[in-house]
């Protein structure tokens, strides 16, 4: 019988100056980025696969992180996007006979370091009175001020343009390609739950990469487009911003969620801005004031929409709103056939209260057709 081994000690060093001590998990190493919290309890393998979190650090806020495996169908992408973990027990025992594995086997293999026994509440609601700021986590290096340099040459999320990094780089085609729902999908960072909401509807999509021109968008024939979620700043994305503005010339269906929510604003000259901390988690309220009704949400934004900015706006209606802080979480256009919503009706994880959307951009492609 061989040996129980302790883990390596770990530790975790915030931009603020915030040292919390803990154990090694996953890969042995050192990773940095920008910290952020998820409040979700389940659905940690299609959290840690989303690629809106490429270039962040996660606190799982749930004190058990990894009961029940890894399998791998329950992923968003091909491999872990978030650049480290952080937990108060991230679990190596699972209970899921059809699981492929545990999660620390998982995090090895996807090279991902993280760190264990770190109380994940406190420094939850430190994040949310002091604000998303850069971290480091580490097994390797011990001395804070070793680490303060691997900090300082970590880059701000503010300014910082990732969409096209995490993007496919080569077209290709999913659905029946004799449906009459034809979608171009701009890949940002898209969830592969996303296209399948589009499939289980009958749309035949063809997915480009983040920087593909109209022009070629238009060889598809497309009946509709849309702006998938992704990661980073909107803001310097110059290469989709004048994109986005050339197809709503063309008064196509077009529906965009996360970062391409983001993204048509700015193609209506609606600023954004980053977040305070962002919303992360299963269960955000979110009012639809079309209908009166609320929903729960699943959300994964850092950045938002200047309020004022779009409450001015001549040409664009506010859809949805946030019941916690009243951020803006959909719009739509009144000239064109063109909406988006900030938070992910695709939902997994998370309810499903919100997949209406997917159905009334089928049909506003069927009016539209």
């Amino acid at each position: 019988m061989s040996p129980i081994t302790s883990p390596a000690p770990a530790i975790l060093l915030l931009e603020d100056g915030t040292i919390h001590y803990g154990k090694a998990f996953g890969k042995r190493g050192t990773t940095s980025g920008e910290i952020c919290f998820n409040t979700g309890m389940t659905g940690y393998q299609e959290v840690f696969t989303d690629p809106s979190y490429y270039g962040q650090v996660l606190i799982m806020n749930s004190v058990h992180i990894g009961n029940y495996g890894v399998k791998d169908s329950e992923v968003e992408s091909a491999g872990v996007k978030i650049r480290g973990l952080i937990g108060r027990n991230l679990e190596e025992q699972f209970s899921r006979l059809m699981a492929k594995g545990s999660l620390d086997e998982y995090m090895r293999a996807n090279h991902i370091v993280c760190i264990e026994e770190v109380d994940t509440r406190s420094l939850v609601a430190h994040v949310r009175v002091k604000g998303a700021m850069n971290c480091v986590i580490s097994s390797e290096i011990s001395d804070p001020e070793e680490l303060k340099s691997v900090l300082a040459a970590t880059p701000s999320m503010d300014g910082l343009e990732l969409a096209s990094v995490v993007s496919t780089d080569k077209e290709y085609e999913l659905g029946d390609p004799g449906s009459t729902i034809r979608i171009a999908v701009l890949d940002f960072g898209i969830k592969q739950h996303i296209l399948q909401c589009m499939l289980e509807r009958g749309a035949y999509v063809k997915v480009f990469p983040a920087k593909t021109p109209l022009s070629r968008l238009r060889e598809f024939r497309p009946s509709g487009y849309f702006l998938s979620n992704g990661p980073g700043d909107p803001a310097p994305m110059d290469y989709a911003i004048p994109t986005v503005k050339e197809i709503l010339k063309e008064k196509k269906p077009l529906f965009g969620i996360c970062l391409g929510h983001q993204l048509l604003a700015l193609a209506n000259d609606i600023p954004t801005f980053k977040m305070h901390h962002g919303h992360r988690g299963l269960n955000h309220p979110v009012k639809n004031l079309v209908t009166g009704r609320c929903e729960i949400t699943t959300q994964n934004h850092g950045f938002g929409v200047d309020p004022q900015a779009v409450r001015n706006a001549p040409n664009v209606e506010v859809t949805h709103v946030n019941l916690n802080d009243e951020s803006i979480e959909g719009i739509r256009l009144k000239d064109r056939p063109a909406f988006s919503v900030q938070y992910h009706p695709e939902a997994t994880p998370g309810p499903h209260d919100s997949r209406y959307l997917f159905d009334d951009f089928i049909q506003l492609i069927k009016n539209n057709s």
